[in-house]
């Protein structure tokens, strides 16, 4: 940075600040005159030489990158004439972490830290307006915070969903079913798994395609999601194999809903061109009910036993 010379020779009047506006005191005015102005050549970046400072935007604009230090993955902000930045700094008696770059040839007025405390105990003006930007930047940080986290729940929820079939995923399974077995177990309430298997489900991605594959995927979760109640879940396991967790469910209640998703499987419609050859649907249930002292790795396993038993004794049937 160049140092030009004080801001009492320059151009740009006490008024034309933000932080000054209405400022009317002379005492003022003769204090920030005596402070030093300096030109940044378009590109440059600030260095504060480790001293927290103000620094004010006479012409010109600056750059604000957002803080790695502070783990800010944030948008760049600009900061045009009339326009402060290091205020946080010089409170804290930090450095500007943030880098400052001139996205033109730009002068600055540079108020040293000693400096800026001494016209806020002087000014109370310039701490109305001070209080006032700083309220208004914890709002917009709250506001970026708030979309952030929205967007962060949205991308979770996404990172729990299977793209093909809309059902929860594995990984959804891995974190819930833990919660889900320990709630069960801490209020004496049953939960029920049915495990469900396309039967031959290889032989029709090599008879109709892959494309009819996921159309079948596809038809046979929408039956599954469709028979289940609002506090059920359904979930994609992997590959052709899916589960339904049935909160609150018995072992009657819970093989009365594989035996009802069974046969709605059956009559369910790949190909709604009836132009086409419809090729049916049918899978093997193994159903299962959390027992005393159990958790969840037992449930899966005690389901997954049921549904080998239903394959072994011809699929298209329901185990339990």
């Amino acid at each position: 940075m160049e140092h030009i010379g004080t801001f009492g020779a320059s151009r740009t009047t006490l008024r034309d600040l933000h932080l000054f506006r209405d400022e009317t005191d002379p005492a003022i005015a003769a204090m920030v005159a005596g402070c030093a102005v300096v030109r940044m050549a378009r590109g440059r970046s600030i260095d504060d030489g480790g001293q927290a400072r103000l620094y004010i935007v006479l012409s010109g604009a600056l750059e604000i990158a957002p803080d790695a230090h502070a783990g800010d993955e944030g948008n760049t902000s600009r900061i045009l004439p009339g326009e402060s930045v290091g205020e946080q700094a010089v409170l804290d008696d930090a450095l500007n972490l943030a880098a400052m770059t001139a996205l033109e040839d730009t002068e600055l007025l540079v108020i040293e830290s000693d400096m800026v405390w001494t016209l806020i105990e002087r000014s109370g003006v310039l701490a109305r307006n001070l209080l006032r930007l700083l309220s208004f930047r914890i709002r917009a940080t709250n506001a970026l915070l708030r979309r952030r986290q929205k967007l962060g729940e949205f991308y979770r929820q996404l990172s729990l969903n299977d793209p093909l079939t809309g059902l929860y995923n594995r990984a959804w399974l891995n974190e819930m079913l833990p919660k889900l077995a320990a709630r069960a177990a801490t209020d004496g309430s049953p939960l029920s798994l049915v495990m469900i298997d396309l039967d031959h489900f290889k032989r029709f991605n090599d008879t109709h395609g892959h494309i009819a594959g996921d159309a079948a995927l596809a038809a046979a979760a929408s039956v599954i999601r469709g028979a289940l109640r609002p506090s059920d879940f359904a979930v994609r396991y992997g590959g052709e194999e899916m589960l339904a967790v049935l909160p609150d469910t018995t072992p009657d209640m819970a093989t009365g809903v594989a035996e009802r998703l069974c046969l709605r499987l059956r009559l369910a419609v790949v190909f709604p061109d009836m132009r086409l050859p419809l090729p049916h649907l049918t899978g093997s249930f193994g159903v299962a009910s959390l027992m005393p002292g159990g958790d969840e790795r037992s449930l899966l396993a005690a389901a997954d036993a049921a549904l080998y038993r239903a394959k072994e004794a011809g699929r298209d049937r329901v185990c339990a």
